[in-house]
């Protein structure tokens, strides 16, 4: 398929959708097909973060009508102690903080999983200091257009993020999920500010800490899965990494890596505190010495043997991120073809994806099961 033809596609489906409520009659049940089987879900990761300045209500609130299965927020803490959603803690690059000169001494240096990151924190913010910020476009130099977008949306709470979606489940007459993810959960457990209390205690106050509600909570840490699963009754992803470990297992001394807890026996032990794992993509199907994607590993066969879903990250439409295979041209950030990356997935036996494109990620899964 050409770039143009792609790139037409991708575009005309995005300015439809974003003007148009799905219709009840039309939408069917999310991971279900119109005769009941499951099907392949569809992320909004971040939203619809490849058309708007990501975790923004705006972001989620696209994702959502474009069709999305799903919208995940990242979530971070304050100062004060309340969930927000940002990509890092680190907040300099995706809010216009640096241009606020009462904040200017905030810039500081921390250890983030161990390296040092310079900038500013929402540790160092209350959540009416951090209501002052704008969000901007983290990508810039590939998502220009989304730069038009700068400065004109806040910050938000996973609280305004939970309410949106109640808010777009009665008005497109479908019930959207909410994946939420514990950034970094032992950098905020030593500074005293747990992200996972205040995450029970949001899903217990809009009943969704329940089975049937539609939540996946996820972590690329082990130890506060396990801890989640003690406490809640939703579904629970295990996010792995293509190389390291989690961090809290270097923190502890535990040798094992992510390749290590995603081999078979891995897996099975996975299966006793999470539904499911989320993948690099690159765990599924490698590239080689020339950028292709190579033969698939067993990864998937692995986790389903185990019983557990399976849902890689990250589907991107920019030819930078889209293996050689894909590519329409030597431009970075023009569209390639990101149908056919998301087919092959979806050929290997992925129960879902997250994709910045959720208008991309819905037809190509649409067009999959239609054979």
């Amino acid at each position: 398929m050409s770039r143009t033809r792609i790139a037409g596609i991708a575009l005309s489906v995005a300015a439809a959708v974003a003007v148009t409520a799905i219709p009840a009659a039309s939408a069917p049940q999310a991971e279900q097909t119109q005769g009941g089987a499951s099907q392949p879900i569809v992320i909004g990761h971040r939203g619809a973060s490849g058309y708007r300045p990501e975790h923004t209500l705006a972001s989620y609130e696209l994702a959502a009508r474009m069709g999305a299965d799903y919208v995940e927020p990242d979530l971070v803490s304050t100062k004060d102690g309340v969930l927000v959603a940002r990509h890092e803690p680190e907040i300099g690059g995706t809010t216009d903080v640096a241009l606020h000169p009462e904040f200017g001494g905030r810039k500081t240096t921390k250890l983030l999983d161990g390296v040092p990151v310079t900038g500013w924190f929402t540790t160092d913010f209350t959540l009416a200091e951090l209501k002052t910020l704008r969000a901007v476009e983290r990508l810039p130099g590939v998502r220009q257009r989304n730069t038009v977008y700068d400065r004109r949306f806040q910050v938000p709470t996973f609280q305004e993020i939970i309410d949106l979606v109640q808010r777009l489940d009665r008005e497109l007459h479908r019930d959207i999920g909410i994946y939420p993810e514990t950034k970094h959960p032992t950098f905020f457990k030593n500074l005293g500010l747990q992200i996972e209390p205040k995450l029970v205690d949001a899903l217990n106050r809009n009943g969704l800490n329940r089975p049937g509600a539609k939540v996946f909570v996820q972590s690329f840490e082990v130890s506060n899965l396990k801890q989640l699963h003690r406490q809640l009754r939703v579904p629970l992803i295990q996010l792995t990494e293509a190389t390291g470990q989690p961090y809290d297992f270097t923190v502890s001394g535990d040798r094992r890596t992510y390749a290590d807890i995603t081999s078979a026996a891995g897996m099975r032990e996975i299966a006793t505190y999470a539904q499911g794992v989320g993948p690099d993509k690159n765990q599924i199907i490698p590239r080689d010495a020339t950028d292709h994607l190579g033969r698939p590993t067993s990864f998937v066969k692995d986790a389903h043997a185990a019983r557990l879903k399976v849902h890689p990250y990250t589907f991107r439409p920019e030819n930078v991120f889209l293996p050689a295979d894909f590519r329409s041209a030597a431009d970075p950030n023009a569209y390639g073809n990101l149908f056919g990356e998301i087919e092959t997935y979806l050929r290997a036996g992925v129960d879902g994806f997250f994709t910045d494109t959720a208008d991309i990620g819905i037809v190509a899964r649409d067009e999959f099961l239609k054979g």
